[in-house]
């Protein structure tokens, strides 16, 4: 699934260097979550892997901290979303009326996303995955989403992204299921 950021829909930011009256480079970001559950002996109930939006909030956060040098602190956190989640550009923390936070697991805060080398345009946090002990039954996942507060329900910080899952695609979860979410950010020349 992939839309782009700029018209009504928005999943790459795209933007635009001028040289001698014609674009020289168009660049697109992406963020990717991989989605793995796993009941409580270890055996894979599912997988689903899903691309994002990237809020009009964290575009700007994105321009002010790169290229304004403002101050930046590099902790991100990926919380989850029920189901049948809306996600847009214009969602924030403090106000996403498509969806609502997940926060059925026992962790005590949302997982630090906790990325590693930066290779080819690309980063991820496949070393060390964001992870949830569900602890409802019957919990029911639509989505997810990077936010720089990791306060379980909290409605603060910058909401980077944000991905719904495909119309139907709706997952569920068990007291001791894990869910593990691996979160791929990419940004390539798209000229």
């Amino acid at each position: 699934m992939k839309t782009t950021i700029g018209g009504s829909a928005g999943a790459q930011a795209e933007g635009q260097a001028m040289s001698n009256g014609k674009a020289s480079m168009r660049a697109k970001i992406s963020h990717r979550y991989t989605f793995e559950a796993f009941d409580p002996q270890g055996n894979l109930k599912w997988t689903h892997v899903e691309d994002n939006i990237v809020t009009n909030a964290g575009l700007d956060d994105i321009l002010d901290k790169y290229y304004k040098g403002s101050s930046y602190t590099a902790a991100h956190y990926v919380g989850l979303t029920d189901g049948t989640p809306t996600v847009a550009a214009g969602d924030t923390m403090a106000s996403h009326a498509g969806w609502t936070e997940v926060t059925a697991y026992d962790e005590a805060n949302r997982p630090t996303l906790t990325l590693g080398s930066v290779s080819s345009q690309s980063v991820d946090n496949s070393a060390s995955k964001a992870s949830y002990t569900i602890s409802t039954n019957g919990t029911t996942i639509g989505g997810a989403f990077i936010s720089t507060d990791d306060t379980k329900g909290g409605t603060t910080g910058t909401l980077v992204s944000a991905v719904a899952f495909d119309s139907g695609t709706d997952k569920g979860l068990d007291d001791g299921d894990t869910l593990n979410c691996t979160v791929t950010a990419t940004m390539a020349d798209d000229a």
